[in-house]
């Protein structure tokens, strides 16, 4: 709510808890933390679900990809996603919450990851994400380790305001939250 990149307030009510949340911020949260949650969570289940060992259905799915712009244009969208995600980046995020939480949500989102993953390398006849733009994978590959170190920086900082760091300190550090929240998104080009 203090960055200055919305439009709007984050929250629908100023008081408001997670529910109140908007759907801009939502999503950044997902960016920030190399999730990209959003944009693939549920993709590889439902394509399982749908076509599941029907090698048809699989043939119908390749089809649509290579045949109609919208769906190249949504499973392209979700590669890339899955492509931008760093599951260990997300994984030292993910120690920011209760252990019990964690141990319920995250290996899901990381099966779900895989089976995405699969499902869209199966449809797409790919070998890897992205392989018909090989730029973008290079591009991808190429900004990570300038990005990494300040994912890591932020979640210290984050575990150092979370354990109760006294004001000024405490204020002193949501000021480096918030410079490195704006250079994960320059250096993702991405603010959700």
């Amino acid at each position: 709510g203090r960055l200055n990149i919305g439009s709007r307030p984050s929250r629908r009510a100023s008081q408001g808890g997670l529910a109140e949340l908007r759907a801009i911020p939502w999503v950044f949260s997902w960016t920030q933390s190399r999730v990209t949650l959003p944009a693939w969570f549920g993709l590889g289940g439902a394509i399982e679900g749908w076509a599941g060992g029907d090698e048809r259905r699989w043939a119908l799915l390749a089809a649509m990809y290579r045949d109609w712009a919208f769906f190249r244009t949504i499973v392209d969208n979700a590669q890339l996603a899955l492509r931008e995600a760093d599951l260990l980046i997300a994984r030292v995020y993910a120690t920011l919450a209760d252990p019990a939480d964690r141990e319920a949500v995250f290996p899901r989102i990381e099966q779900e990851y895989r089976r995405s993953e699969a499902a869209l390398l199966r449809l797409t006849g790919q070998r890897d994400l992205l392989d018909t733009a090989p730029w973008l994978q290079l591009s991808i590959r190429r900004r990570n380790p300038y990005i990494d170190p300040m994912n890591y920086v932020q979640v210290a900082l984050l575990r150092r305001l979370n354990a109760g760091a006294d004001e000024p300190l405490a204020e002193a550090l949501r000021d480096t939250v918030r410079l490195t929240v704006n250079g994960i998104a320059a250096g993702l080009r991405d603010t959700g």
